[in-house]
């Protein structure tokens, strides 16, 4: 995370055209031909949400040159069109393009969900530019984000140059570090540190060099990649891991994913109260958790691709089920159960607090309550400034927010990731749902 936070400070200071001009090869593509494909999926989101990101957009340095922005709406919405045609009236003359692609609803084997939407406006966005427009293929990165990202300004920018100099730029993700601070000081003190918690973990996972991290929620890729792995498959709910699964495979393991270190901003989920909002955030673990069916897609692929090296593929195979194990019973496991030997048996309690065990249990939890400060400190230095001072309850509940911890992560996310996971194994469906979030 250190790694992390250091590097992103390297990256905010860089002159990205000058990197360009320095580091560039006699095979690297020109950066005035690199295009930018940004693909918005949104169904029923406020039109503020989607005015808020657009905003951001607008000011990346490459918006009115090098950027087609693609609204890609939903049939089954009623306000679609309307919505669409007031976006349409004040944002497309800030781009070079602004499309918007409706997507039909109630396709054959497709799901309501963020991937299928994708996939139709990739599909239809390729036919526009590539097939009519005659756009190469091969300068076209394509960027698919939620509706309430917030793009670092430099982040197209940065991500042009990366393109155009990488020699694996054909068999490669782009990721930035997620931060949730859209609005921070809109949410409960107790689900800030929980969203500062994932924001430090996320980025220790895409700065470590040792670790294979994964995209999520908003990412980046060529248009040649995605039209080679067949673009999103529309019947799934994990779709950031699925389709990097499924392009590796097509590539033969030969995949990679880099970071791009400007931090995105994100809205954490929020309700009308407390209790609301640990309901909602219930339902988007729930919804996120529906992601360890890849782990079955992953062990499908390894055994349908006997060509491709199997340490590669049991590598990846680690890494999808890392988080989908430990966010549930491994959570428990780990937790609760390192804890029953003194609830089971509390006789032999004295004897037991002298051994190695349990010395190192104490020690662990020890590094778990230092680390936690630390992430909120972290935290809280990076969130934006203020424009309400705080409460003295606000400050109490935000002392509070450090022993509960445990507590709202139990209930936050161990909990809705067994619902999950066992619904997937009794063969229940879940509907992809859109979770509230209060705008700043």
């Amino acid at each position: 995370m250190l790694i992390g936070v250091r590097r992103i400070q390297e990256w905010e200071a860089r002159d990205w055209p000058e990197h360009y001009y320095r580091t560039a090869e006699a095979d690297s593509l020109p950066l005035e031909k690199v295009h930018h494909l940004v693909i918005i999926p949104n169904y029923k989101e406020d039109i503020s949400t989607l005015c808020r990101s657009l905003d951001r957009l607008a000011e990346q340095r490459v918006a009115a040159d090098a950027m087609t922005v693609v609204l890609a709406m939903e049939a089954g919405e009623a306000e679609a069109n309307f919505k669409a045609e007031i976006l349409r009236a004040e944002y497309a003359h800030l781009f070079k393009h602004f499309f918007v692609a409706i997507h039909p609803k109630g396709l054959h084997q497709e799901m309501q969900c963020k991937s299928a939407n994708e996939a139709w406006a990739a599909r239809w966005a390729k036919r526009q530019l590539v097939d009519e427009m005659s756009y190469s293929l091969q300068h076209i990165i394509v960027t698919t984000m939620d509706a309430d990202t917030l793009w670092h300004r430099d982040y197209f920018e940065a991500l042009g140059v990366m393109f155009a100099t990488d020699e694996k730029r054909y068999s490669a993700f782009w990721q930035a570090p997620i931060r949730y601070h859209s609005n921070v000081w809109q949410i409960n003190p107790f689900m800030r540190l929980l969203h500062g918690y994932s924001t430090n973990w996320e980025l220790a996972y895409l700065a470590a060099p040792w670790w294979q991290a994964l995209p999520m929620s908003s990412y980046s890729l060529s248009l040649k990649l995605l039209d080679n792995a067949g673009y999103w498959d529309p019947d799934v709910i994990a779709d950031e891991w699925h389709m990097y699964i499924k392009a590796f495979f097509q590539r033969e393991g030969d995949l990679v994913l880099r970071p791009i270190l400007l931090p995105f901003l994100a809205s954490a989920t929020s309700g009308n109260n407390f209790v609301d909002a640990l309901r909602q955030r219930y339902k988007q673990t729930l919804r996120h958790a529906w992601g360890a069916k890849e782990i079955g897609y992953t062990i499908a692929q390894i055994q349908n691709n006997p060509h491709v090296e199997r340490a590669k593929g049991l590598h990846l195979l680690f890494r999808v089920a890392h988080d989908n194990l430990l966010a549930g019973a491994g959570w428990i496991i780990i937790t609760a159960g390192t804890q029953l030997p003194s609830l089971l048996h509390s006789s032999s309690m004295g004897a037991w607090m002298q051994t190695p065990p349990f010395i190192l249990l104490q020690v662990s939890f020890l590094m778990v309550t230092v680390l936690t400060v630390w992430f909120w400190l972290i935290d809280v230095r990076t969130r934006p400034p203020r424009t309400v001072p705080p409460t003295w309850q606000e400050h109490l509940l935000t002392l509070l927010s450090i022993p509960a911890l445990p507590l709202v992560t139990l209930v936050c996310l161990a909990i809705p990731v067994i619902h999950s996971q066992t619904r997937l194994m009794l063969g229940l469906p879940i509907q992809f749902r859109v979770t509230r979030k209060l705008l700043s």
